[in-house]
């Protein structure tokens, strides 16, 4: 049932809906589908992309969502998307590392030439996770920041605050929520001795407290 509401939620871009829902089609038949779903969390879909008319979303969503779910460009910093990207194509490829596995269920889809390559890098890239400067922001190492730092660096590069405003914060929060709660990361709210805890308004609070003003 998941996998049938994921593929509603990537219809809501005409351009790509046939090659998405071809894609989610071969996923049903096949024996790798469950853990080809479970490889990204389905919290991020097409009405969120940035850019979404750049020929950079256009690749992300013709290639990358074959093999799993959409990823979101801020999931990286910009030089983790190198390593990222090319590993990817190398398996798209049909060679490395689940290589064959990647090639066949592409079926058919050419893998990015070098050219696409370097534009979807870039596109990443440009859109990627801006990591926080702790210099500016020297409360990010206090008790205050711990909550921020232990529950974001389980997945990325802790991000700037300013990325988003004090009213757009929350939003992203319980959207990562979802994503750790999916990939089984720390997201436990009953107090579990010597274990941490996702302290999720204080959190928010440390991001309201340094976001980016509101125009």
């Amino acid at each position: 049932m998941r996998a049938v509401l994921v593929m509603l939620l990537f219809m809501g871009s005409s351009a790509s809906a046939d090659e998405i829902a071809k894609a989610r089609a071969r996923w049903a038949q096949s024996p790798h589908g469950p853990m080809l779903e479970r490889i990204l969390p389905p919290t991020f879909h097409v009405a969120q992309l940035p850019q979404p008319d750049a020929r950079g979303a256009r690749l992300l969503l013709r290639y990358c969502v074959q093999c799993h779910n959409l990823p979101n460009p801020a999931m990286h910093d910009a030089k983790r998307w190198t390593s990222v990207v090319e590993r990817m194509v190398v398996r798209m490829r049909g060679k490395g590392n689940l290589g064959a596995l990647m090639k066949d269920l592409m079926a058919g889809v050419e893998a990015p030439t070098e050219e696409e390559h370097g534009v979807l890098l870039a596109y990443l890239q440009r859109q990627a996770q801006q990591a926080i400067d702790a210099k500016r922001f020297p409360e990010v190492d206090t008790p205050a920041g711990e909550p921020f730092r232990l529950a974001c660096r389980q997945c990325h590069v802790l991000p700037d605050p300013r990325r988003h405003t004090a009213k757009e914060w929350p939003k992203v929060v319980a959207r990562m929520q979802e994503n750790m709660a999916w990939m089984n990361r720390v997201v436990g709210s009953v107090p579990v001795a010597g274990e941490p805890q996702l302290r999720v308004e204080d959190i928010n609070a440390f991001l309201a407290r340094h976001a980016r003003a509101a125009r």
